[in-house]
């Protein structure tokens, strides 16, 4: 099971993994040595609701730092991610072809994305959030919309 940081605000739970690195829009990444597994936060997936339908970049296609990556269809919104690091597309998650909703149920484990071979990871992994940036960032963020709703 993985570790996470928590905070509970109304009546949602939000987890951040700690062994992994954020973009600011929601996506993690893994390092697994030269490779980067790739998926969606907790809080990015509770935020957007039931996943419906995900698109994912092919096996074999480069990525650059920024390039759409994802594109997720949930019942409230359509969002479009971009790659968290630069490299190739090796593994794909075929589980989301024909059950998306495994985002939902298990974000940070069997609702994986992609696995990229990096190309430029240090410099990647400079540009992103660490565990606890990512954690305080979103509670600041629930914070926010939860008094704005008082």
């Amino acid at each position: 099971m993985t570790e996470t940081l928590d905070y509970t605000i109304d009546k949602f739970t939000f987890r951040t993994a700690i062994d992994r690195f954020y973009t600011d829009d929601g996506l993690w990444a893994k390092p697994e040595n030269n490779l980067v597994r790739i998926g969606i936060s907790d809080f990015l997936q509770q935020r957007s609701g039931d996943v419906a339908f995900v698109e994912l970049k092919p096996e074999g296609t480069e990525v650059a730092f920024g390039e759409e990556l994802v594109v997720i269809e949930t019942i409230k919104v359509n969002i479009s991610l971009t790659s968290p690091v630069s490299g190739r597309v090796i593994k794909v998650n075929l589980a989301m072809e024909m059950a998306p909703e495994a985002i939902n149920q298990d974000p940070y484990e069997t609702g994986w994305l992609v696995v990229i071979d990096a190309s430029e990871l240090q410099t990647d992994l400079a540009h992103l959030l660490n565990p606890q940036a990512y954690f305080t960032k979103t509670k600041q963020e629930s914070e926010r919309e939860v008094n704005k709703d008082q």
